[in-house]
């Protein structure tokens, strides 16, 4: 901790790339791990991946949002130690973004400004029909398959499989990253692309990966933590 404290303290420009497990102490499951959502049963004889696709959105729309509301949605999870800290080292001027594979809003609530979400947010929801936007209460207070006033059917604003990531929202994650000095990974096992090769956008010397399982891109990085993010991160700005 002693040392992820001195390289935050050395760094001018950091970014945090994240993925799951920046919430599971939030009390979010994350989708590998043994507990986690992709080794739980659906409900339906698809699996997980195939559930979450565009393609079983549009052909089984309300099995899709059973799954979606049940394992997807958590409206009282708040921010854990890893959020706050995040949204203090921005504060302070040290972080210039959050990069994250989570759909949770849960930066967003700790104080983070700068937050480039690649697989978009539960808290944003659009009709397919006429466009129009609606939050996450609508979605939550729907009975069956949220419509809006059009009639349409409303999507939540997250990336399924089969979908594209948006270009705009990679071009924006691959700016802070070449422009950064240190890259802080965390809560992601680093296997899920195009994602993951985000990293090799990092034009910095300094990478720091605090995961609890080793990663594919462990022998690159200046220092490996094999902590809970939010426990690293709280110890290290505490010094």
């Amino acid at each position: 901790m002693s040392e992820l404290a001195d390289l935050i303290a050395a760094a001018k420009r950091i970014v945090f790339f994240g993925g799951a497990g920046v919430s599971t102490e939030s009390g979010i499951p994350d989708f590998r791990s043994g507990g986690g959502l992709y080794n739980q049963e659906t409900g339906t004889e698809s699996s997980p991946e195939e559930v979450l696709s565009h393609s079983f959105f549009v052909q089984h729309t309300q099995q899709f949002y059973d799954y979606y509301r049940a394992n997807l949605i958590y409206p009282d999870a708040a921010p854990n130690p890893a959020h706050l800290a995040l949204a203090r080292l921005e504060a302070a001027g040290k972080l210039t973004a959050v990069i994250t594979q989570n759909i949770d809003g849960l930066h967003q609530s700790a104080g983070s400004q700068k937050v480039v979400e690649l697989h978009g947010s539960v808290h944003r929801n659009t009709c397919l029909e006429c466009g129009r936007r609606y939050g996450l209460a609508m979605v939550l207070a729907a009975s069956g398959v949220p419509k809006c006033e059009c009639g349409g059917v409303i999507k939540p604003d997250v990336v399924l499989y089969e979908e594209p990531l948006d270009p705009d929202v990679w071009a924006a994650a691959s700016h802070y990253l070449a422009a950064a000095d240190t890259l802080i990974v965390g809560g992601t096992s680093l296997v899920v692309y195009p994602a993951a090769g985000l990293v090799q956008a990092f034009g910095g010397q300094q990478l720091v990966l605090i995961n609890k399982q080793p990663t594919a891109m462990d022998h690159l990085a200046s220092l490996v933590i094999r902590e809970p993010i939010g426990q690293a991160l709280g110890a290290a700005l505490s010094r």
